[in-house]
């Protein structure tokens, strides 16, 4: 029922109603999904996704409607109230958990499971970025470069006292949307890329930590002994999360940063640049933990390698495509 919401969006003449249509079956079809563990902690977060959701959706209904009673139409492409345009885009940061309306993405993150937090941070961005790609020439762009800089600031800042890796993909993802949104207002094609770079890293992290059963800072130190080479690339996977140069992750903050100097946006470019920092350091950190703070041998706290592991087929070309796909930038951005 999912994969409706995209095609509804897509096919509704852009027409408000039918995306608003689509957006309640996304969210009514990811809460069974969320709450399947039966744990008070799932019962939390479907409640919280939900509540959250439905106010977001009721916001775009209440200023669609606002826009076509002024306006007498409902192209979603055509915004011309400004008050309507500013409450859908508020509206729309607040379902994608972008800054500063996060504070219930850690939360659902951490209460759902490794798979449906992966959902949750990849195919349920889909719907509300359709809207806002749709909406590109009526947004306002003071607000989402301002909107875009503080999710990076807030996403950077509040991952570096986090130990579960939930939330700190969390925190991570909070980041990458302000990159995406920022992206969004320079270069459609730069934010596909942004996007598919964001799916493609996000994706191999959860699946990583889902194999190895990594929730927490702690758990890394006993995933080496699990699979020493899944290890290595996940440790790889992290530092292009960050977006360090050699590394897939350096392609779309280089492509945006030189978009920024192209408009002669000078001090953001500076200011993005250095509000990630903080995102760099509790990916290095982590990356840390694992290697030097424990040693790459069998201890007698846990036994977790004695369990057999599931390799999914796909694994193997995502990592790859983590790592080595900056050669290939002028291909991706074209």
């Amino acid at each position: 029922t999912s994969l409706s919401t995209s095609t509804l969006i897509t096919m509704s003449s852009h027409h408000w109603l039918l995306a608003w249509l689509g957006l309640e079956l996304n969210t009514l079809s990811i809460l069974p999904m969320i709450i399947k563990p039966h744990h008070p902690r799932a019962t939390e977060a479907a409640t919280k996704y939900f509540l959250i959701q439905a106010a977001a959706a009721a916001l775009i209904l209440f200023s669609s409607t606002l826009n076509a009673w002024q306006t007498g139409h409902w192209s979603i492409t055509n915004i011309s109230t400004p008050a309507a345009t500013v409450t859908i885009t508020i509206a729309i940061m607040l379902k994608l958990g972008i800054a500063p309306t996060h504070a219930w993405y850690p939360e659902v993150l951490q209460g759902a499971t490794m798979n449906t937090a992966l959902i949750l941070s990849t195919w349920q961005k889909l719907a509300p970025l359709t809207l806002l790609y749709l909406m590109k020439n009526s947004l306002p762009n003071s607000l989402i470069l301002t909107i875009g800089a503080l999710s990076i600031l807030v996403g950077g800042w509040a991952g570096l006292n986090q130990t579960q890796t939930r939330k700190i993909m969390a925190m991570s993802s909070i980041a990458h949307m302000g990159w995406l949104i920022i992206a969004l207002n320079m270069s459609l094609d730069i934010a596909t890329m942004t996007l598919a770079v964001y799916i493609l890293l996000t994706t191999t992290m959860f699946t990583s930590f889902n194999i190895t059963t990594t929730k927490t800072l702690a758990d890394l130190g006993v995933t080496w002994p699990q699979s020493p080479v899944l290890f290595v690339i996940m440790l790889i996977t992290l530092l292009s999360l960050g977006g360090l140069p050699p590394l897939t992750g350096f392609a779309p903050k280089w492509l945006i940063l030189t978009s920024l100097c192209h408009t002669k946006l000078f001090m953001l470019s500076v200011m993005i640049a250095i509000a990630s920092l903080p995102s760099l350091f509790f990916y290095i950190r982590m990356t840390y933990l694992a290697t030097l703070t424990a040693p790459p041998n069998t201890t007698n706290a846990q036994h977790k390698w004695r369990h057999k592991m599931s390799h999914p087929w796909a694994l193997g070309p995502i990592m790859v495509m983590a790592g080595l796909l900056l050669p290939l930038t002028p291909l991706m951005a074209t």
